[in-house]
């Protein structure tokens, strides 16, 4: 378990406390300025209207690992475009970066886009070698929301065998500030519909052993999604001999793990975990 220092605190506050307000147009707007476009854009599920922004290694990168990343927002909002400054970093660092979007409430619900998200991801993994990446080394990420997209596609094998593959046809399965075992009560009842799939949504009921390697990140002080969803993935996949690591943030909130992307001075634990996660983790 690895915690960040209290260095460039109030930086990561401020951010966060600009996003947690809701002024997330601010906020994306703010991280986002300097940013350009995507390197491309292709539309992988033509009959819902989505599409994905792909962002190429940069360097003398000829087989970069692939990260299919998925936004947070509460399963109700959220688009590629905002997390311009993901792709960016990641490919910078020599990484094939995959921003996709997917149906979120009330155009759809669970498990609606989970099944948007494994066609993301059976699109990177029969594509990434046309941008420089490599299909092999193929990890899911995600912030929030996102987060609970990626693990249980990493956990569920029911969405991406549904495409020909499977959990471990992943290198590994990057969370960010995650919600995987979580209530969906009144306020998420909409979304995830009958009470008797709740249990379907929930990372933590699929983990037995053939998950593919887990790196958690999580905000310690984080008040959207408590950090004790993260610490207790952890243990269960463990516990059933998975390889897994926890990295939590000392004094950070919910949106730390993104400050960490758009300077890595504001979180400077979290860049090099993903990095050293993507170079050393195979399939």
């Amino acid at each position: 378990m690895t915690h960040l220092p209290r260095l460039l605190l109030a930086p990561v506050l401020s951010l966060g406390a600009l996003l947690s307000s809701g002024c997330e147009r601010a906020f994306f707007g703010f991280v986002n300025r300097d940013v350009p476009p995507a390197d491309a854009s292709v539309v992988f599920a033509a009959e819902h209207g989505l599409a994905l922004d792909i962002y190429r290694p940069r360097g003398d990168v000829r087989t970069a690992p692939t990260v299919v990343f998925f936004y947070g927002g509460a399963w109700k909002r959220g688009s590629r475009e905002q997390y311009r400054f993901i792709g960016h970093r990641l490919a910078e660092n020599g990484v094939l970066a995959i921003v996709a979007d997917y149906r979120t409430f009330p155009r759809a619900g669970f498990p609606a886009f989970m099944d948007d998200a494994a066609d993301a991801v059976a699109w990177a993994r029969a594509h990434a070698a046309e941008y420089g990446g490599d299909p092999q080394r193929l990890f899911v990420a995600g912030h929030s929301a996102g987060a609970q997209i990626a693990g249980l596609l990493g956990t569920d094998a029911r969405y991406l065998s549904a495409r020909g593959l499977q959990p471990s046809s992943l290198a590994g399965v990057i969370g960010l500030s995650g919600p995987y075992d979580f209530n969906v009560g009144s306020e998420y009842a909409a979304i995830f519909g009958e009470s008797s799939q709740w249990p379907r949504a929930q990372t933590i009921n699929f983990v037995d052993g053939d998950e593919p390697p887990f790196l958690l990140v999580h905000g310690e002080d984080d008040r959207t999604v408590e950090v004790r969803d993260s610490i207790e993935l952890d243990a269960k996949l463990r516990a059933h001999g998975g390889m897994s690591k926890l990295v939590l943030l000392r004094d950070a909130g919910h949106s730390a793990p993104l400050a960490g992307f758009y300077d890595p001075r504001r979180a400077p634990a979290v860049l090099p975990a993903v990095l050293d996660f993507l170079r050393t983790r195979a399939p």
